[in-house]
């Protein structure tokens, strides 16, 4: 595509320079504009997925695709409506469901883009990468760090669906991915209760192994993340009668890796929330983007004052700057995930509480 070229008209000494300009692949800065903005400005548009449409299309999906056809993984790609049809939630996150059927497996690959796996219901599967044997049950956080091999296994008789979270439209953007398939699948290999990443790291709060063997530097050593410590830590907040959480109605933690606190990886940051009935977290707004998997209860999330109702399994995307409260009408569990390391590194990350208020525009259900 050519430059674009300026023009003057009236003056030809200037409409030459333009000319000039465009044949060398300049722009004039003094004819530009947007280019600086009072608050960022987004493509990407606040948007809810229905956790039962969801469920529904993956199991017609299980019924009529195999695992195989046209790649790996049988994945349905979230796509936000104001991203032009690209199969990507948020200008840096990619978000999908993944259905793995009774029986199947997922072969192995691996690739630069980071992954994580939220199980939104379902056990029995099992989740394998560099080796190590992670089981998946239902609130369960799974990593699948940037070039780690993974693969999926179902060896029981009901189906898995997950929440899948990768940075892929960051490193795209980056231009840095790379993919490459493995190779035999490790049908055999022995799923213990707990993985070697759990056995070594996930003792205890400051229990780390004193053997030597450095930890990996670039993400969490802890691959696995079992919902009964994420829902028991939850559950201590809350009943902290001194702290915010018991005051507020709302719990909020930080996955972290275990060996120096750090987020889980470095593209991408993990939390679960819990609110009450009656919480009082304002609604607050925030730089880079963010999406949510509501893993239990209903009430309604507000995305800059819109009210989206939310049930189990709903997914919704959250643009940069865009106001966020949510209102439980019974407890509800939010996992969220998040930008934020880059921004922080970067030091572009801020945030502020804001007025919310419930407009009276019905939430959108597609905007192409």
């Amino acid at each position: 595509m050519a430059t674009r070229r300026f023009h003057s008209p009236g003056d030809a000494d200037l409409a030459g320079l333009y000319r000039d300009l465009a044949a060398k692949d300049l722009q004039p800065l003094w004819e530009l504009s947007g280019l600086l903005t009072p608050t960022p400005r987004t493509k990407a548009v606040p948007y809810r997925w229905s956790g039962k449409e969801l469920r529904e299309l993956g199991q017609r999906a299980g019924d009529l695709v195999p695992v195989g056809r046209g790649g790996d993984r049988r994945v349905l790609s979230l796509s936000n409506p104001g991203l032009n049809g690209s199969p990507y939630a948020t200008a840096t996150l990619w978000g999908a469901v993944q259905y793995l059927g009774p029986g199947e497996t997922a072969p192995a690959h691996r690739h630069t883009p980071a992954a994580l796996r939220f199980v939104l219901d379902g056990a029995g599967v099992w989740t394998l990468v560099n080796g190590d044997p992670l089981s998946m049950e239902a609130g369960d956080l799974i990593l699948t760090p940037s070039w780690t091999w993974h693969e999926h296994h179902n060896p029981g008789s009901t189906p898995m669906t997950w929440f899948d979270a990768l940075d892929l439209p960051l490193v795209e953007a980056l231009e840095s991915v790379f993919f490459e398939p493995g190779h035999e699948s490790a049908a055999a290999t022995e799923v213990r209760t707990r993985s070697l990443s759990e056995r070594r790291y996930g003792g205890g709060p400051g229990l780390l192994p004193n053997d030597g063997a450095p930890a990996p530097a670039a993400h969490s050593p802890l691959l696995r993340y079992p919902w009964h410590a994420t829902d028991r830590a939850l559950d201590l907040q809350l009943a902290d009668a001194q702290g915010n959480a018991a005051r507020t109605g709302h719990a909020c933690l930080r996955f972290a890796d275990p060996t120096n606190g750090r987020d889980v990886m470095p593209t991408m940051r993990c939390q679960m929330h819990r609110y009450l009935p009656g919480h009082t977290a304002p609604a607050m707004r925030r730089t880079g983007s963010s999406l949510a998997a509501v893993f239990r209860g209903s009430g309604a999330v507000l995305l800059n004052g819109v009210r989206y109702d939310v049930a189990p399994g709903d997914l919704v995307a959250v643009p940069s700057w865009t106001s966020v409260a949510v209102i439980a009408e019974e407890s509800v569990d939010l996992f969220t995930v998040s930008d934020a390391p880059v921004l922080e590194a970067l030091a572009l990350y801020r945030e502020e509480a804001v007025p919310d208020r419930v407009t009276s525009e019905p939430a959108p259900t597609r905007r192409y």
